[in-house]
């Protein structure tokens, strides 16, 4: 249990890292030195010694979003089997009460959006709350395949030990579209390129960012810090499949984990670089690819376990 807790420490700790890293892949990509790779640390580090500016038509909701995110996405890591070691957290269907952990989360940030009573903010919340619907689909189409090939609905139950190889033993191949389908929902619940740009500030292209456009000084820190962990978390499920692997001692594990995530991170910045921004109506056909994916290779899987 102590394993447990100091992993989850650490992996609070060094999210924003990751992010930076995609930073410095599309300063690379565009011929820039970029920022350093812990810019985001000093970035939180000054929001936090910021104040923070209300605008008269808020109420405590707009307070609570960024509080509850943060919540949500620190709660979302006690249940992730971090580098494979048994999890903080963990009971009988967690993947399910996750899944509406996130959702909570995402409702309560629309809420502060438009609780601003801004059109732009709310804008980009109906956008949020759209895109995600269709994401939430195909996690449910992986996971029936998950709980068919493993009988259990925990997130220790896929991700734990070597259980991503059993996974990759029982499913073969079409675990390839599980994991495309992964990276797919991972770009879209964090909005990165194609089906959001984090670097613009055109309102009308924008959806997570034009979202908290009114939150300022710590109340933004805790929406980043939020944004950082939940990066984390999908690119440590997305790692722990491409790398099953175990290596027989927890430093090395560790460090194959740490290895997985940095190139998941990599190819995000790499997929930022090399393509444009969709637009808005070809978001959902690329959201829904995912679900695609999903579905087929929970067809061929349970087919060819008959």
């Amino acid at each position: 249990m102590i394993e447990s807790i100091l992993l989850w420490v650490v992996a609070l700790l060094i999210a924003p890292f990751f992010a930076g890293v995609i930073l410095k892949v599309k300063a690379f990509f565009g011929g820039r030195k970029g920022s350093p790779v812990l810019i985001n640390y000093y970035t939180l580090s000054k929001l936090f010694k910021k104040g923070s500016v209300y605008s008269t038509s808020t109420t405590a909701v707009f307070k609570l979003g960024p509080i509850i995110g943060l919540a949500a996405s620190a709660t979302a890591l006690l249940f992730l089997p971090i580098a494979g070691h048994a999890p903080v957290l963990s009971f009988d269907g967690d993947v399910i009460f996750i899944l509406y952990l996130l959702g909570l989360a995402r409702f309560f940030t629309i809420a502060a959006a438009m609780d601003t009573a801004s059109p732009f903010e709310g804008m980009g919340a109906a956008r949020e709350a759209y895109f995600p619907i269709l994401c939430e689909a195909s996690m449910f189409m992986i996971l029936i395949l998950f709980y068919r090939l493993t009988g259990d609905l925990t997130f220790s139950a896929y991700l734990a030990g070597g259980q991503p190889f059993g996974l990759w033993a029982s499913a073969g191949s079409p675990m390839l579209f599980i994991v495309i389908a992964l990276f797919i929902i991972l770009l879209t619940e964090n909005a990165r390129v194609p089906v959001d740009d984090p670097a613009t500030h055109l309102e009308l292209t924008m959806i997570h960012e034009v979202m908290v456009l009114d939150h300022s000084g710590p109340d933004f820190g805790l929406i980043e810090m939020g944004a950082f962990l939940k990066l984390f978390f999908y690119s440590s499920i997305v790692a722990r499949l491409v790398f099953p692997f175990e290596l027989g001692h927890p430093l090395l594990n560790l460090g194959l984990f740490s290895l997985g995530v940095l190139l998941v991170v990599v190819a995000v910045g790499v997929t930022e670089s090399v393509m444009a921004r969709y637009r808005m109506d070809r978001v959902p056909k690329f959201v829904l690819t995912s679900f695609a994916l999903a579905f087929f290779a929970t067809v061929i899987t349970l087919e060819f376990l008959k």
